[in-house]
């Protein structure tokens, strides 16, 4: 291929990544404050999976999908993280053009399963909350885990779509993204073909993938209030808000800190802001979550008590 054909194409093989500071001064701390991050967000999930599946009590459907959860937020903070943490230590800002998609597809994947798994929570408390009587049915073993497949293969095909199309893109220069990962509003911004169609996938997906969701979380809580608030026993209503809010708090964070993140396309002055979300998606949110699920259950307390001393915490 001669040169000037190759200008065409997508000459860039690599991008450079800025991360989150660029004073060097500043660089141990940051990867201070990273890794403990890291290792929190991680010990914290792994603790909540290991405290559902020792503690009976928590072999619920409700259990079942936030031990799924736990899962996604260590996967989540795997993809970003350590390949930061790994740069801050080597000083070497560059990524290869085919890591980037990569990295790219696993975010879009596990964020993408994050969304309907939230959904799935939601309907779940519905259930319980609404029908009880139907709830061992509509919620048996099987209904669950034909939920968490059909997220996972909705995810697959959302985050393997976004990856095709923007293969499709050319990057002829610049190259350097203002970000500590590859995601694709940056990606937007500097390729050298048009990217309306690529920002069209990504809003019409969008609707698909947080809009629907949304909705049906929203629905889901409605009936949800309106059940709970026809309960006479104050202790009952105060149970049904506790197991709810905490679902409610996780959802409001993720879908936030999404709706930011993706419908804000094109501006480059926002590249510092879009950092500033971009902790809060793949970092604060995860290591949030298992205080959230924590904080007020006795039950997950008393099962990360045993996991953490090998002893059952006293009734």
């Amino acid at each position: 291929m001669d040169p000037e054909s190759r200008t065409n194409g997508t000459a860039v093989t690599e991008f450079i990544l800025l991360g989150l500071v660029e004073t060097p001064g500043l660089r141990p701390v940051v990867f201070v404050v990273f890794l403990l991050a890291y290792l929190l967000t991680v010990g914290g999930n792994l603790s909540i999976l290991a405290a559902i599946l020792v503690e009976t009590k928590l072999h619920t459907p409700m259990y079942f999908f936030l031990g799924n959860l736990s899962v996604l937020d260590v996967g989540c903070i795997t993809v970003t993280v350590p390949s930061m943490l790994a740069r801050l230590l080597s000083h070497k800002h560059t990524v290869p053009y085919g890591a980037c998609l990569t990295q790219l597809f696993f975010f879009h994947q596990l964020a993408g399963v994050d969304c309907f798994l939230l959904t799935a929570m939601a309907y779940d408390r519905f259930l319980a909350i609404c029908q009880p009587l139907a709830y061992s049915t509509r919620m048996s073993q099987t209904v669950q885990r034909i939920l968490v497949a059909v997220s996972w293969a909705l995810a697959f095909t959302n985050a393997l779509t976004h990856t095709v199309a923007i293969s499709t893109l050319n990057f002829c220069g610049p190259n350097v993204i203002n970000h500590f990962y590859c995601d694709l509003p940056q990606l937007f911004q500097l390729s050298c073909s048009s990217t309306q169609l690529n920002e069209l996938l990504l809003f019409g997906l969008g609707i698909l993938m947080a809009g629907a969701p949304v909705i049906l979380i929203v629905t889901s809580y409605i009936h949800v209030a309106a059940a709970v608030l026809q309960i006479r026993s104050a202790e009952g209503r105060k149970k049904a808000f506790s197991t709810c809010g905490s679902h409610l708090t996780v959802v409001g964070i993720f879908y936030g800190t999404g709706v930011f993140s993706y419908m804000r396309l094109g501006s480059v002055e926002a590249s510092d802001k879009d950092k500033g979300i971009g902790i809060l998606n793949t970092v604060i949110s995860p290591m949030l979550n298992p205080l959230i699920y924590s904080l007020r259950n006795p039950d997950v307390q008393g099962a990360l008590w045993q996991v953490l001393t090998g002893k059952r915490a006293l009734a």
